[in-house]
């Protein structure tokens, strides 16, 4: 698999990184709300082996994914591939390690004192069974949260962190205004990475394009997160189908996201937050032959008539990051949310009104109780209570005396 430089780290991460927030899940048993559901820890470690074996090496994970569960995972599935694919050697973790980097990421809306930075932190490290990080990461920074976790002493805390080998490098992921992610990126010289949503339909989106120039000028390494935007890009409703059959050449709609990405040299890696072995095989044959520049300029004025295409269509701009889950009241927000997009794209209400029906009562829309909790951690930005009112008023269809 094709390697690139992750700035000035030293690093040459495979152009793929495995993304652990979309594993794939088992059914759940208890009531909608509580706890996430279990991750299906065999299908989930066949596909990361199967990633590693195809040259993956950056595994990425955050303390809030699958519901706390994420890194946890990650840590007994390391040591569990590690006898496996390396037996041969007397300590299998540490030559797994060190070819195979683990990222992870600081809660921090969740940091109220100085002392939470160690807390949170030292909770990761016993997750993921490992005496320090590869790459740390500040998650999903935004113009209020940067100032609050700088003035908790996060940058002397970092740098104490990385003095003492705890953590090789140390960035941030980012959801929030251009503007403000000059300011972040500009902050100090501590940063050696960061994160950023990119996809041919965000390209002025966030940091965007901008930020990803931005920050490569720097001499930062930038890693890409929703290069499918969620999976979303990898779908085709008819009229998106219609431009891609006019390409040269036959890809699937994923593999034209994910070239849309490494075409540009700026990008040091992409993070595909996989759910099945299939998908793994897909990014990772993608993976082998996309490099830098290869799309032709007609290529990518198809691109930007499918971004045409879809921006007429798409109603929210939700990329099932759940990062507005769990819901205090189980609302199924991305599910539903999916679903009113689904209606504008396939041009299926009644389609979508079977499907909302499947829901689980205590997961639908009409459960919503305005309290803000989802819309606070929201990186799009999306009025989610509105949306619930009008999803229900779209998806419910007409009820008694209405």
């Amino acid at each position: 698999m094709q390697r690139r430089e992750l700035g000035q780290t030293g690093f040459r991460p495979s152009v793929l990184g495995f993304g652990a927030m979309r594993l794939p899940t088992l059914p759940r048993e208890g009531p909608a709300g509580e706890d996430a559901p279990e991750i299906d820890r065999s299908a989930s470690r066949a596909m990361l082996c199967r990633a590693l074996q195809l040259g993956v090496n950056y595994v990425d994970t955050a303390y809030g994914y699958h519901g706390g569960k994420s890194e946890a995972w990650v840590g007994d599935t390391l040591r569990e591939l590690a006898r496996e694919l390396h037996p041969e050697v007397a300590d299998p973790l540490a030559e797994l390690r060190r070819r195979v980097k683990v990222a992870t990421k600081l809660p921090v809306w969740k940091c109220e004192t100085a002392a939470d930075l160690d807390r949170y932190f030292e909770e990761q490290l016993e997750r993921l069974r490992l005496p320090s990080v590869d790459f740390y990461l500040l998650h999903a920074l935004d113009r209020e949260r940067w100032p609050q976790i700088r003035d908790l002493g996060i940058l002397d805390w970092a740098e104490r962190q990385m003095a003492d080998g705890r953590i090789g490098h140390f960035g941030f992921s980012f959801h929030d205004r251009y503007e403000a992610f000059v300011t972040i990126l500009e902050a100090t010289d501590l940063w050696g990475f960061c994160q950023i949503q990119l996809n041919y339909l965000d390209a002025d989106f966030q940091a965007g394009l901008r930020g990803l120039s931005r920050a490569a000028e720097r001499g930062l390494g930038v890693v890409v997160m929703e290069p499918v935007r969620g999976g979303q890009l990898a779908r085709h409703p008819a009229a998106v189908e219609a431009i891609w059959d006019e390409a040269p050449v036959a890809r699937t709609p994923a593999e034209w996201a994910l070239r849309w990405v490494w075409d540009r040299p700026e990008v040091s890696l992409a993070l595909s937050g996989m759910s099945t072995l299939a998908q793994v095989e897909e990014n990772a044959r993608v993976a082998d032959v996309a490099t830098p520049g290869s799309l032709s300029p007609e290529e990518h004025r198809l691109i930007d008539r499918v971004r045409d295409a879809y921006r007429e269509m798409t109603v929210v701009p939700c990329t099932d990051c759940r990062y507005c889950l769990p819901c205090p009241q189980g609302v199924a927000i991305p599910a539903v949310l999916q679903l009113v997009n689904d209606v504008a794209l396939h041009d299926d209400l009644e389609g979508s009104r079977v499907s909302y029906s499947w829901l689980d009562e205590s997961e639908r829309a009409d459960r919503c109780e305005a309290c803000g909790e989802c819309e606070e951690r929201c990186p799009q930005g999306i009025a989610i209570s509105e949306w619930m009112r009008r999803a229900d008023e779209l998806l419910a269809g007409p009820r008694d005396g209405g």
